[in-house]
């Protein structure tokens, strides 16, 4: 394990059933699972964590390329106040402290420390943590990631504890839609308007990290609209895309209304199906982890067939290079998440992930440590955006990131 790391595994079990109602102590994904060990998955086609999940040359490659990362974004990436690309918003400053944070950095490094002090700056009232607005779900979201990693001490508790409030408040139910409305349980960019999947997952991990349980309402209210984002007909979802594609993989919105395949064919089959593409179907399992599915559910099945199926780190499936790094981030924790080291591809190849992730990023790096994606959709070709998501990517496939306190095969 790399010096600092916080993930503190024996005083944070202790600590956990407090978290509920106070946000005490920083909560990984790590030591949520090694605490839930039924919610690791030992599907056929996968196999769950082992002692040594990767080899000792990976590890050293992995800590290099971690190392250069980190550098690029002290000497490079941050700006004098500690912004990173500050005309995106507070949600990049977010992302990129969270990735030193998640690789051994701590709140006394220099770069965490002023990256901390500027995204402070965008606590609001309310209770969010945002910039303009018309991105306030998102970026509070990301930036309760990152406070509750550096709060070890506490020092955000009430400030974490207001934004969950806020951004519970920005999600459809409680009252103004009924759960037969195909937005329900989700939520968008600002909250106000059409809900996303990738939103509603940033939402899910943001409470899940900082204390709410698999049954609290949210939760439960966003698998719903989770479960309508899934390419599968089944009672938990009755849309009318439902059984269209039906490959188990996700897709990044219901829409309320009949689409027109003509308008985006990159998007919509001919039948009027939803297209299934790579970051959407691991944020989608994802979620449905945290949310308490395990591997007898049906969803869970399909979402592992569609892995299983479309198993790459040289592409975003169904997107190519589009959104590429963002991909790295949700394959690296849907497969992190649910404790696998290995999984066997549509041809019967089996691939150690972790090793994969680690050799496609080293090749991608930059000589300056950074890392850019040539398609620029999303933002991608921005370097510390780029360079953000590999860090958080690559804080899944450390040693000891496989090594929860517990695993299951059921």
């Amino acid at each position: 394990m790399r010096a600092g790391m916080t993930f503190a595994i024996s005083i944070q079990c202790a600590l956990f059933v407090t978290m509920r109602n106070e946000v005490a102590v920083n909560i990984s994904r790590r030591v949520f699972f090694g605490i839930f060990p039924c919610l690791l998955l030992a599907w056929g086609s996968f196999a769950v964590a082992a002692d040594n999940p990767i080899s000792s040359e990976s590890q050293q490659k992995l800590d290099t390329i971690v190392a250069k990362g980190l550098q690029y974004l002290e000497n490079s990436g941050q700006a004098a106040d500690g912004s990173f690309t500050a005309q995106a918003g507070p949600g990049l400053t977010a992302l990129a402290v969270t990735g030193a944070l998640r690789n051994g950095k701590t709140v006394d490094d220099v770069v965490v420390a002023k990256g901390l002090k500027a995204l402070e700056g965008f606590v609001k009232p309310d209770g969010g943590i945002y910039g303009n607005g018309r991105l306030r779900n998102y970026e509070t979201c990301v930036a309760m990631l990152c406070f509750n990693e550096a709060n070890a001490d506490g020092r955000y508790n009430e400030t974490l504890k207001k934004a969950r409030e806020f951004v519970t408040g920005l999600q459809y139910g409680k009252g103004e839609i009924e759960q037969e409305d195909v937005w329900f349980g989700g939520v968008g960019y600002g909250g106000a308007g059409r809900p996303d999947l990738s939103n509603t997952g940033y939402l899910v991990e943001a409470l899940i990290e900082t204390g709410s349980e698999a049954e609290d309402e949210a939760i439960q209210r966003a698998l719903v609209f989770v479960s309508r984002c899934q390419n599968l007909e089944s009672k938990y979802n009755d849309t009318q895309f439902a059984g269209k594609v039906n490959d188990g993989g996700f897709y990044y919105e219901v829409p309320r209304e009949k689409i027109d395949p003509s308008t985006s064919p990159e998007r919509y089959t001919e039948n009027g199906g939803i297209r299934s593409y790579g970051s959407m179907s691991y944020a989608g399992l994802k979620s449905m982890i945290y949310a308490g599915l395990t591997k007898d559910d049906p969803r869970v099945k399909a979402a592992s067939q569609w892995v299983k199926d479309n198993y790459s780190v040289e592409k975003n499936p169904g997107m190519g290079s589009a959104g590429l790094f963002y991909y790295y981030h949700t394959f690296a924790a849907g497969l992190g998440t649910v404790g696998l080291t290995e999984v066997t591809d549509a041809d019967g190849n089996t691939h150690n992930w972790r090793e994969d992730l680690i050799n496609e990023l080293a090749k991608r790096q930059n000589e300056d440590g950074s890392w850019a994606n040539e398609n620029g959709r999303w933002f991608e070709n921005d370097k510390n955006l780029a360079t953000a998501f590999a860090l958080m990517a690559l804080s899944y496939c450390d040693a000891d990131s496989a090594k929860p306190a517990g695993t299951a095969t059921e």
